[in-house]
């Protein structure tokens, strides 16, 4: 199974180990990530004004580089994700923007929303399964009281993304499950953590991040997952003792068996 891959900019940075950890598990699934050529930053923020033009079309030239090559287009980062499903929505159902963008790119194929993009935990859904992903862990998180921390780009606008119910998740409990842990279930899972407001109203985002917490706290949690670099950033600055915040990619490398020496050079539990 090969996909196109888009990494984005903050998985090159502080997020690598949600990167490599991915890219690894990746592998011992049988899923090949092709990172695309000279993209460039989404923009992170998916822009709202409707002859908002130049701010798409990085998002418009991966999701033709991956329609070329005849491949999904793959992510990882939550902003990442939205931003391009959103973009592609747009390409496909707007004949207005998808005009003025192919007009503006003055490329000879013009693009049309072809490309599917999907998020790997949507890949692992639908071209493996989470039945099939239990035969592939070698160190189960028995015992372990894992909840999922969705946060909101993920999930809205449903329409759109697409990702699951926006109210009532369950594919991140159905992924934590298959690994062998118990998802744990709280009201304030896919709440937001306050992202796009973190440097301008750090104090609102602080009671944010604390009622979603101690919330998943209270329901049993021991350790949060998120696909989200800045979900992970806000969550991990408000301390909440015995509840360790780590990216989703973390516990599936654990599970399949995945380490790295001092070199950083991966080895496998798994072999086939």
């Amino acid at each position: 199974m090969v996909f196109s891959y888009y990494p984005g900019c903050t998985l090159k940075t502080q997020a690598k180990e949600l990167d490599r950890l991915a890219r690894n598990s990746a592998k011992v699934l049988g899923i090949i990530l092709e990172e695309v050529e000279d993209w460039q930053c989404c923009g992170a923020v998916y822009p709202l004004g409707t002859d908002e033009i130049a701010t798409k079309l990085a998002s418009v030239r991966v999701l033709k580089e991956a329609a070329k090559k005849g491949q999904p287009l793959v992510t990882l980062c939550a902003a990442c994700t939205h931003v391009i499903k959103r973009v592609n929505d747009d390409m496909k159902n707007n004949g207005d923007i998808r005009r003025k963008v192919n007009k503006y790119m003055e490329e000879e194929a013009d693009y049309k929303g072809e490309t599917e993009v999907l998020h790997l935990i949507e890949v692992i859904n639908k071209y493996i399964g989470f039945d099939k992903l239990k035969e592939y862990v070698k160190n189960p998180l028995t015992g372990r009281k894992i909840g999922a921390y969705y946060g909101c780009m993920l999930l809205r606008p449903s329409s759109v993304m697409a990702f699951d119910d926006p109210e009532n998740p369950t594919i991140f409990e159905k992924f934590i499950k298959a690994l062998g842990a118990d998802p744990v279930i709280y009201p304030y899972r896919n709440e937001c953590c306050g992202g796009y407001i973190s440097l301008k109203e750090k104090d609102r985002v602080k009671e944010m991040v604390a009622t979603i917490k101690e919330n998943a706290k209270h329901n049993g949690a021991e350790q949060l997952i998120t696909a989200c670099p800045l979900c992970l950033y806000n969550l991990k600055q408000i301390s909440c003792r015995d509840l360790n915040i780590d990216y989703l990619t973390e516990i599936l490398a654990e599970a399949l068996g995945i380490t790295y020496n001092s070199e950083e050079e991966v080895s496998y539990a798994y072999s086939k």
